[in-house]
């Protein structure tokens, strides 16, 4: 980790736990500061409590970050920090439902929490890196966004939109000495995962371990747009395919594979 590029404070949106918490762990063992944003108080703190153990010195925020005031609270416990490296890990899917059946709201939500908020973090630390010439802008994404998927349709296009728009974003800032880099995600061990009552342990299943997914998206920073985390590249090929209607169907087929059986 170059601490002259990066450092000397890291802000990790979603730093509580699974990916974010093993990026926070691998940073303050590097030699970075680190500000740590999630809504969990308790997964924030034992998280916060890890990295100082590791020499870190870190501040927390327990902050919904859809929530009115968000993001003037997260600007307001940073003013006084030089921000070298922002990473954005909190586009979970919050809610998956037929689309025309479902409720516009939540959907909403989904919308406003992979794109809205994050755009607007962005869009802050990314102004003061450029202004300084330094830094970097870590984006985590999902294979969701090359291939469409029933009772996720929302979130498929949300991870789509970020891709492309992390690609953008590369070529702006490539002139300004900022690194951009999507972290495209598969399948991966997290607590989120595990909520969720997939079944993971399906013989043969391909799944990534969060401390490896940290490892690879840190040690790939200066080698955007985008980094597909290893095992899965394969995947994406497949997903970027011409057929796409034949492509759909096997995907809702393998991913109803992981769904937890009927009550």
């Amino acid at each position: 980790m170059d601490i002259d590029k990066y450092g000397p404070w890291a802000v990790i949106a979603g730093g509580s736990e699974g990916v974010g918490a093993e990026m926070a762990a691998q940073l303050a063992e590097a030699g970075m500061n680190l500000v740590l944003l999630a809504r969990k108080e308790g997964p924030l703190a034992d998280t916060a409590e890890r990295c100082r153990a590791l020499g870190a010195e870190v501040r927390t925020l327990s902050v919904d970050l859809l929530a009115e005031g968000a993001f003037d609270e997260i600007v307001a416990v940073t003013s006084d920090l030089t921000v070298g490296l922002f990473v954005y890990n909190a586009g979970a899917n919050t809610y998956g439902h037929e689309f025309v059946t479902g409720d516009l709201e939540r959907f909403r939500d989904v919308i406003d929490l992979n794109i809205t908020a994050q755009l607007k973090l962005v869009h802050h630390f990314g102004n003061l890196m450029r202004e300084r010439r330094r830094g970097g802008i870590l984006l985590v994404g999902s294979l969701s966004g090359y291939l469409g998927s029933a009772q996720i349709s929302i979130y498929s296009a949300v991870k789509s939109f970020c891709r492309t728009f992390a690609e953008g974003l590369w070529l702006e800032m490539q002139d300004h000495d900022v690194d951009v880099l999507e972290l495209v995600l598969g399948l991966t061990r997290t607590p989120a995962m595990a909520r969720a009552g997939l079944n993971m342990d399906r013989p043969g299943l391909k799944i990534a371990e969060p401390r490896d997914v940290a490892a690879q998206g840190l040690a790939s920073l200066a080698n955007g747009p985008v980094v597909v985390v290893e095992g899965f590249e394969d995947d994406v090929l497949t997903k970027s395919g011409h057929n796409r209607a034949e492509l759909l169907l096997a995907s809702r087929a393998a991913a109803q594979k992981l769904l937890p059986p009927p009550d």
